[in-house]
């Protein structure tokens, strides 16, 4: 039985909610794992800290809270501030690397960055950051089928604005893989 715990914070406007609704999505409707959703948020919405938190396991899930991340994914410098004393000692941490700087983590910490902001902005539209980054997510951590993950990005976003996710699904994928190895 494997259970994953995952958090991934930012700030209100990154789509940091939408990433944890589209991760807990591919498990769940397209990769037959059972998972959960809860999401936080500070007290004014964009531009304030929040987080969503995902379990996703091979069998039911008892206590739908995320405990002590597995996997954490940062979005900027306060989210990595305020979250990582969560995360496992030996867990995983992915980073917008333009905007969070780790320091002070276990060597055990396996830690991954991607310019996700800039790939957005490459396609024109910084908005899709957070698809970048599951894309990136999908590639590092292979915890979910890659196609799975590519039918929920689809039937998650906007109408209309499909194409360009996948394309930012792709991209975070592409270059998942092609830095597939953790940052020293």
């Amino acid at each position: 039985m494997a259970t994953t715990e995952i958090k991934i914070g930012g700030f209100g406007g990154q789509g940091v909610i939408l990433a944890g609704m589209i991760i807990g999505k591919a498990a769940a409707l397209f990769d037959q794992k059972d998972a959960t959703l809860t999401q936080a948020f500070g007290p004014e919405a964009r531009g304030s800290a929040c987080s969503a938190q995902v379990i996703v396991s091979d069998a039911k899930i008892l206590y739908p809270y995320v405990t002590r991340p597995d996997i954490m994914v940062s979005l900027s410098q306060d989210a990595y501030a305020r979250f990582v004393p969560e995360l496992k000692p030996d867990g995983v941490l992915i980073v917008e690397q333009d905007l969070v700087k780790p320091t002070g983590l276990p060597q055990t910490t396996k830690v991954y960055g991607v310019p996700a902001t800039r790939i957005a902005e490459e396609l024109g539209r910084k908005m899709v950051l957070n698809i970048v980054v599951v894309g990136f997510f999908a590639a590092v951590t292979k915890l979910i089928n890659v196609d799975a993950m590519r039918q929920a990005v689809k039937a998650s976003v906007p109408g209309g604005t499909e194409d360009l996710n996948l394309k930012a699904f792709d991209r975070g994928y592409q270059y998942g893989l092609e830095h597939s190895q953790p940052q020293a």
